[in-house]
């Protein structure tokens, strides 16, 4: 591509700390990368945002970076005001806003409203450019695989997702490809439809590269309050690996006064998790996963798993610096928009969207599960099968 790609955003709030302000700030500013302050080579040239509240920062950037402009609505920013398609890539970022619950407890962004909106730009003009969609494809199952479909359709490059697999690892490892895993694990922070997202996936990007590839998930069922403690009591995950991924954690909350690293008790982990979630499910290759959410135990994602012919388990923290208490940057979309950037300059997804269609349907699962009353669900929608890459994509220090 010989001249400067045009990129438009389509986000729904651009505040302060925002998923809006965190990746499009990157492609106007510029960011850290490699040892020096990496602007990307291309022009954000137009933006359409959703909801504007008193702390918006929209104009502001428009002011200071003229080759922006704010445009009234999706089409205009891709056809830049005009008849045809104007931009050779498209940030969609539906994270963040004033938007309704549903009894579920889903946030209903418009995902995939907005992705339709650009789609129908598509159909219009003939011509595609690729997009990125920001975290999870839509909170309705039905929809996330009509996006995935559609991008099939009219073959333009497509990659959604979240930051945990791209970030900082202590330490710095990845699953071996083609290592015969047999369970895995992860501790997070977070709520549902929220951060069991980034950590589903945690677990995605790790287990997708075991032997075989992916082939999809057949069943999940989640555990929340008494029915979890129960669940961890009767070791329904392994000791093992919850023991191996909390002794990753950076943020482990001292459940003694006066003591910084004691592994606390079932007893002392109850006082400190008022509302412990975990979804479990099993693979169609038999392999068994299982998400966990402490709050009040721990403030970060850690993995773990056991490997045929290992006998410790592997295991490491997928490292996220929170703003504002623990970095003033979110330096870890970095390399989220570094991947984003790549997709951009050679139409090619650096790494599968296939990854966040099966976690975007784990959501959806473990919050149906949730709804009716912890039941195990089957899903043989989720019978996706992927491979995925053979380089590593997470950020190296």
């Amino acid at each position: 591509m010989t001249k400067r790609p045009k990129i438009a955003a389509i986000v729904t709030e651009y505040r302060q700390y925002s998923h809006g302000q965190h990746i499009v700030d990157r492609f106007l500013e510029g960011y850290g990368w490699n040892s020096r302050h990496h602007h990307p080579p291309m022009d954000l040239v137009s933006l359409y945002v959703d909801q504007r509240p008193e702390s918006d920062l929209s104009r502001d950037r428009a002011k200071r970076f003229p080759q922006m402009k704010i445009y009234p609505t999706v089409a205009d920013t891709l056809t830049l005001g005009g008849s045809d398609l104007a931009v050779d890539g498209v940030l969609l970022i539906g994270e963040h806003g004033s938007y309704p619950t549903n009894e579920k407890g889903q946030h209903l962004y418009p995902r995939y409203e907005l992705f339709m909106q650009i789609v129908s730009v598509y159909r219009t003009t003939g011509k595609t450019a690729p997009i990125f969609n920001d975290k999870h494809l839509s909170w309705n199952w039905d929809w996330a695989k009509e996006m995935y479909d559609i991008s099939q359709e009219m073959d333009f490059a497509f990659m959604s997702g979240s930051s945990l697999p791209v970030t900082w690892r202590t330490p710095s490892i990845d699953m071996p490809l083609g290592a015969r895993v047999r369970e895995a694990l992860c501790i997070a922070i977070g709520g549902v439809d929220s951060y069991d997202f980034h950590a589903l996936e945690t677990i995605q990007c790790m287990v997708e590269r075991r032997a075989g590839g992916e082939k999809g998930v057949k069943w999940l069922q989640a555990y929340r309050g008494d029915k979890f403690w129960e669940a961890h009591h009767e070791e329904l995950w392994s000791r093992e690996l919850f023991e191996a991924a909390l002794s990753r954690s950076h943020t482990l909350t001292p459940s003694r006064q006066g003591f910084n690293n004691i592994f606390p008790t079932l007893d002392e982990m109850k006082q400190l998790v008022e509302d412990p979630i975990a979804y479990q499910y099993e693979h169609l290759d038999d392999l068994k996963a299982t998400m966990i959410l402490m709050n009040g135990l721990v403030q970060d994602f850690n993995f773990a798993a056991h490997l045929e012919g290992q006998d410790a388990p592997l295991s490491t923290q997928m490292y996220l610096p929170m703003p504002p208490a623990r970095t003033t940057l979110a330096n870890f979309f970095s390399p989220l928009v570094n991947n984003v950037e790549q997709m951009f300059l050679s139409g090619t997804a650096t790494y599968p969207v296939e990854r966040t269609l099966l976690t975007t349907g784990l959501v959806a699962a473990g919050v149906e599960s949730l709804f009716q009353d912890q039941t195990r669900q089957e899903t043989p929608h989720l019978n996706i099968s992927y491979q995925p890459t053979k380089e590593s994509t997470f950020w190296r220090t």
